[in-house]
């Protein structure tokens, strides 16, 4: 029984899993080692490309930050909390808890990671609320659903090379959604995981002696601010003027950009859930209030991500990532391309856990060799994508949004994450190989 299995694994990650911060001051020390043994990069030559790349992605990490905040935002919008509500009361047992809401969260981070991120946790509070179920487990399945998000309307990967002038335009052109997002191997791959990702973490169930529960009375719902306005300032805080005004432009100009041939890119979905959340918070008061608590669970980010930057300025100028992809890629064949690509993009993750900035780091090894080979380009793309959010689930940094919601800490998840590693791995590579 996979629940067997899982319990040691769990107990491990436990006990030897460290916080995600001293994970990426570890992976910093172990990336300048590598470099200056297998590159032959000097310490002082090391340290200064560290330094250097430290803050080389700050527009990114504002691009990745309010992707988090504008998916919490929306999340956390009365609409969807109902809706929540409303799924919740669909699950009877601890296992149907389990499968719904690693549905709810595949689905929403297809559609979003940054709302699938914050759904999925939210949604395993209100279920924990309803339903006696080991927390870890639930929270786990909340983060599992975060394996698609790659392949689904924000991967960061297809929308950049689907936008005009992107920075290997001249290399592949401008590939469009519809050979990557919305490419039949695709859409298998996503197809697969949303049936075996639910059915895997409803196999890891503990047993009722092993599980953990949560105490009920700390999930209390946040109270709105239901102040009576006293000032003209805080009447206008509480008008839904503004926001219909502001919330009917952003739908003119979206509807404006689809209707003119637009196609989807990070700022576009990151504008179109602003405003929807914009108008779903009916005023600027709710939307700033919710506004403060995602901004809450971006601090992981906004202190890790100069660090991994700084990583993947050592691995890209002491030329240890190009040799990552490049001893693994020069192992394939035509056929065995998107697999090696796969695993070298999973690696490479690890410690660059940012699919546009992996695809920075790996585009200038896989297009070549992949154009040599004759690969698809869209599906080499797609092969770092899924290599890129596979290793998201032992990799723990995104995890962190969804954990400060839940209350837990990193090792609590990681070891039933390790299970669906596996599993996933196996799927999407059956689905980049044969499909």
């Amino acid at each position: 029984m996979l629940s067997t299995i899982t319990k040691p694994l769990v107990a491990l990650v436990e006990r030897y899993l460290p916080d995600p911060y001293l994970l990426v001051l570890f992976l910093t020390f172990v990336v300048m080692i590598c470099a200056m043994v297998f590159e032959g990069t000097g310490p002082l030559a090391v340290i200064q490309m560290w330094g250097d790349g430290f803050w080389g992605l700050l527009q990114f990490s504002m691009q990745m930050v309010f992707v988090l905040v504008a998916g919490y935002m929306m999340a956390s919008t009365p609409l969807v909390r109902r809706l929540l509500a409303r799924i919740a009361e669909l699950a009877s047992t601890p296992r149907g808890a389990i499968v719904l809401v690693t549905l709810v969260s595949l689905a929403a981070s297809w559609l979003n990671w940054g709302f699938g991120l914050i759904v999925g946790a939210l949604f395993a509070k209100e279920l924990a609320r309803k339903i006696e179920v080991d927390y870890r487990l639930l929270i786990a399945s909340g983060y599992s659903g975060f394996l698609v998000w790659h392949g689904g309307l924000a991967g960061s990967i297809p929308l950049a090379i689907a936008t005009e002038g992107h920075p290997f335009a001249d290399m592949i052109g401008v590939i469009g959604t519809s050979q990557t997002i919305f490419a039949p191997f695709n859409l298998i791959i996503v197809a697969a995981l949303f049936i075996a990702v639910p059915l895997v973490n409803r196999m890891m169930m503990p047993a009722p002696g092993d599980s953990i529960y949560v105490d009920r009375a700390k999930l209390t719902e946040e109270e709105e601010d239901h102040e009576a306005a006293l000032t003209p300032a805080d009447r206008l805080e509480r008008s839904p003027i503004l926001s219909w005004i502001i919330g009917g432009a952003g739908a003119v100009w979206l509807l404006n950009h689809f209707l003119s041939g637009g196609g989807l890119s990070l700022n576009v979905v990151n504008f179109l859930f602003l405003t929807l959340a914009i108008v779903l918070h009916g005023n600027p008061h709710n939307l700033l209030v919710s506004l403060q608590q995602g901004v809450k669970g971006a601090a992981g980010i906004v202190i890790q991500f100069p660090f991994y930057s700084g990583i993947m300025a050592v691995m890209v100028g002491s030329g240890l990532a190009a040799s990552i992809s490049d001893g693994l890629v020069s192992l394939a064949t035509p056929q065995s391309f998107p697999f090696w690509t796969f695993l070298s993009a999973g690696i490479v993750n690890f410690f660059v856990p940012s699919g546009g900035g992996q695809w920075a780091v790996q585009a200038p090894v896989i297009l070549p060799a992949a154009a040599t080979l004759g690969v698809d380009p869209a599906r080499a793309a797609m092969s770092i994508a899924w290599g890129d959010a596979w290793t998201n689930m032992i990799q723990p940094f995104w995890a962190l949004p969804l954990l400060g919601i839940a209350g837990l800490r990193a090792k609590d998840i990681m070891g039933f994450c390790v299970v669906q590693l596996v599993v996933s791995g196996i799927l999407i590579t059956l689905g980049l190989t044969l499909f």
